[in-house]
């Protein structure tokens, strides 16, 4: 486990060399999903890697894993010493994107990157790469809008947290549990949320665009990456069935394979 700080914040991070080198060759980027963290990606990142041969970055966005904490997390949003703090607003995915990633990159000399992004992570990767170059973009159930099956489905989530087993099996992967949770769900569950939507600022992403998702989502339906593919009409789509909201968990060997051709060609 390393660490890096980042516009004031500590960010908890791996990174997964490569044996092999020469130009040309892009690290891939990982960005999590609403919660997840480092160790919640397990060894995926590793062997999508080793298949392509290329280094690895993965990190944990402010107030997951093992990074910095979110000070008074479900208190009034609030500038401190130029750290964002209290609850998130609804740009969080904006200003993680545009300003704390760019960052991030730029400290490791990290340039053009392969972007993989699960979820909230995908939707960063898509802001990130609409207004930054990257060498390419793999997003796996990503959000350009809100649906009400995501709102059901985050409902879900928070009773599951506070009365079912869902609390304890996230805190393996979370220093601070409750800020990891409460973070995540409040935004989404606020009223400015049902607003989100980026599928215009997407329009100007160039890069190669693979967007990924199950049939069987519980958080979003299909018409997420079919948005993303009518308004960049260059995206390649790949549809699973019998996979839900984690391709690369559900379907492991079929997602690396078709990331694998993609960033190949």
């Amino acid at each position: 486990m390393q660490f890096l700080n980042v516009s004031g914040i500590s960010l908890e991070m791996s990174v997964i060399p490569s044996d092999f080198t020469g130009k040309h060759r892009p690290t891939l980027v990982f960005l999590h999903e609403g919660l997840g963290s480092v160790s919640l990606w397990r060894d995926w990142p590793a062997q999508l890697c080793a298949q392509l041969q290329l280094p690895g970055l993965v990190y944990s966005r402010q107030g997951y894993g093992a990074s910095a904490p979110v000070t008074d997390v479900r208190g009034e949003p609030r500038i401190d010493q130029g750290v964002r703090q209290g609850r998130l607003l609804p740009d969080y995915m904006h200003h993680e994107a545009l300003h704390i990633l760019p960052a991030l990159l730029k400290a490791l000399n990290i340039e053009q990157p392969v972007l993989i992004g699960h979820s909230d992570g995908g939707t960063i990767a898509l802001l990130h790469a609409s207004q930054h170059p990257v060498t390419a973009c793999v997003v796996m159930a990503p959000h350009v809008m809100v649906e009400d099956i995501s709102v059901q489905a985050i409902t879900q989530a928070r009773q599951a947290f506070t009365e079912g087993g869902l609390r304890e099996r996230l805190a393996k992967f979370h220093n601070d549990v409750d800020g990891a949770f409460w973070q995540w769900n409040e935004v989404w569950l606020s009223a400015g949320f049902r607003r989100f939507d980026i599928r215009r600022e997407i329009e100007a992403i160039t890069a190669p665009l693979l967007a990924i998702q199950g049939e069987d989502d519980a958080y979003g339906t299909l018409a997420q990456i079919e948005d993303i593919a009518r308004h960049v009409p260059h995206t390649q789509l790949l549809k699973l069935a019998q996979c839900g909201h984690s391709p690369h968990k559900d379907q492991p060997e079929t997602v690396i394979a078709a990331i694998a051709k993609f960033i190949r060609a």
